[in-house]
């Protein structure tokens, strides 16, 4: 698939001079921080160093003091409180981050993730029945709650008190429960907009803290799981978010939860040295970031909801020691590899609806549908489909009599307000810009697609249908070198808001040793055309078809990657990971 190169103009020239002035800095590197908001020494100390103390008061979020009144309230009148919450990762780590802390200081808690399959997203009237019937009378909803107005009303006549902690978009009204947190409120001033379900949760948990004058640092052994949840979750890395996932990669990298530890035994990282040995240091063969996060231990988090049950996770999660965190790894290891089966089977039927549709290239939104689809996999799906077809996408499969919908977006296409739009045909919907879900009654579905596309229709852009690479800037490989590296990597943690940079250089040749390794990727090493420069290797996956553009003599063209590095037998060299390749004639 064709896609557009986009490269960022270059930002204030008194600006990047002065930040070269005062951090010593290369002009790259100086207007890549002034990209991201930075014009001072001040403002580059807090990116680069950031501070726990800069988080925001927890109490500037409306209804917190009610939150922590409430649970207060229970605990002194023995009151049994459930930890209710999503099935995804940010669910899951939500849930054992509050469950954990009140646990260590009162017995009268318990857990409760709502089964995919029988109750759906959210609050479930069998989340609250089990509560009223079970006797506990608060029950504290994370990741989910904010449009549950009548499963409020209900769980009220039943004499259940709700807090919502939330962070998905409400709509008009918001429920009636003791206390509503979500800093999308219209009527929140909290400062900070984008938490993650589970970061609204720990500012719950700073909240308590804070009013009972436990000491902040307790509650450092929690930051682990909220860098999971941004990280998985997609929200932007900025701002408060920024610090929490700072900190969170170190608590990872030095002093993991056993869940994490026991969980990794599956993926490449490899342990080193046993934990709290030597302070700072990284426990595994490479450093955890957050694209090892999204890729390696979300997925597997996940999996435990999206084909069984997303208890298991919080029981992996919340495991004390590694002998127990083993047992729950093993099996959610083993669902991540069904779960892998059924997106692959599941996305080539998808492929295939599509390809047989005739009137499918006429369509500015993919809608695809199978009564038989796992509804735990049709959100990865979508995001599949639109890989190969860039728009927006639904997949619905069938769940308890009603069709149940996941959706993906694409650039600057939100699909949310998509939804709402066709909002008097759904039974229930909710999500972000980018990732939204819905369920609504079958004889709804083909109003529904008509409805929907007419909209992408009228509200998509045509710049929005094609596949976009945002570049950061044009450098020289001569540019690159370990302190150009050692630098760049200190931008990190990466994620939306703060991508890891992304660099376009033109009029560069393969020094002959370009071949397609694996089954669909390219291996070279680069060089600037008649400039002397050490050869940079450089990696570009699924993109053997490139292949005629380098090969050549005298072959000239432009390529845009990220830079890292790459161990090969105990050896680390920097490397281009190369994100697309043109000839210099396109470029």
């Amino acid at each position: 698939m064709e896609k557009q190169w986009v490269i960022l103009p270059q930002s204030d020239e008194k600006v990047i001079s002065h930040l070269q002035d005062v951090l010593k800095l290369e002009p790259t590197l100086a207007n890549l921080l002034a990209q991201r908001g930075i014009t001072n020494y001040d403002e580059a100390k807090t990116f680069f160093r950031p501070e726990l103390s800069q988080l925001h008061d927890p109490f500037l979020m409306k209804d917190m003091d009610k939150a922590v009144e409430r649970i207060e309230n229970a605990i002194n009148r023995r009151e049994k409180i459930l930890v209710y919450g999503d099935y995804d990762v940010d669910g899951t780590t939500a849930v054992a981050l509050v469950y954990s802390f009140l646990k260590k200081l009162y017995s009268e808690v318990d857990f409760y993730i709502p089964d995919r399959y029988k109750e759906g997203y959210g609050i479930s009237v069998q989340g609250i029945d089990f509560a009223a019937k079970s006797g506990y009378k608060l029950v504290i909803a994370l990741d989910c709650g904010i449009k549950a107005v009548d499963k409020i009303e209900y769980a009220r006549s039943k004499g259940v008190d709700f807090i919502i902690g939330d962070h998905h978009r409400p709509g008009d009204e918001i429920p009636k429960a003791v206390a509503v947190l979500d800093p999308k409120r219209v009527d929140c001033e909290y400062p900070y907009k984008e938490l993650s379900g589970c970061g609204v949760g720990f500012k719950m948990i700073q909240a308590y803290s804070q009013n009972n004058t436990f000491p902040f640092d307790d509650l450092n052994e929690y930051l682990d799981l909220v860098v999971v949840a941004i990280a998985s979750d997609i929200v932007p890395i900025t701002g408060e978010n920024r610090i929490l996932a700072y900190y969170g990669l170190q608590r990872l990298n030095s002093n993991p939860r056993p869940g994490i530890e026991a969980i990794l035994e599956y993926t490449s990282f490899k342990k080193v040295r046993p934990r709290n040995v030597e302070d700072g240091d990284y426990i595994y063969n490479k450093e955890l970031t957050v694209s090892d996060l999204v890729f390696q231990i979300g997925p597997r988090i996940n999996a435990a909801g999206r084909i069984e049950s997303g208890r298991n996770s919080v029981e992996l999660l919340v495991s004390q020691t590694l002998d127990e965190a083993y047992s729950f790894a093993k099996k959610i290891n083993e669902l991540n590899t069904e779960r892998r089966t059924l997106d692959s089977e599941i996305t080539e039927e998808a492929m295939t609806v599509i390809e047989e549709d005739p009137e499918d290239d006429s369509k500015l939104s993919t809608i695809v549908f199978n009564p038989d689809w796992s509804k735990g996999v049709i959100g990865i799906v979508a995001s599949r489909l639109i890989e190969s077809h860039y728009r927006p996408t639904i997949v619905f499969t069938k769940s308890n009599g009603l069709l149940t919908a996941s959706c993906r977006s694409v650039q600057n296409f939100d699909i949310y307000d998509a939804i709402d739009h066709c909002s008097e045909l759904l039974e229930h919907f909710g999500g972000h810009k980018y990732a939204a879900g819905f369920s609504l009654k079958p004889e709804n579905l083909d109003a529904f697609r008509a409805k929907f596309e007419q909209y992408v229709k009228d509200n998509i852009s045509e710049q929005s249908l094609t596949p976009e690479i945002t570049i950061d800037a044009d450098i020289h490989l001569n540019e690159i070198n370990n302190k150009f590296y050692r630098i760049l990597r200190q931008f990190a943690p990466f994620g939306p808001g703060n991508m890891a940079p992304v660099f376009v250089t033109t009029d560069v040749m393969d020094t002959g040793s370009a071949r397609v390794v694996g089954k669909n990727h390219l291996k070279l090493e680069v060089v600037h055309a008649n400039i002397s420069g050490y050869p940079l290797p450089a990696i570009a996956f699924q993109q053997a078809d490139k292949l005629p553009i380098i090969k050549g003599q005298g072959l000239t063209f432009s390529i845009c990657y990220h830079l890292e590095e790459n161990e090969w037998n105990g050896q680390k060299n920097l490397q281009l990971n190369m994100k697309d390749i043109k000839p210099d004639t396109e470029a």
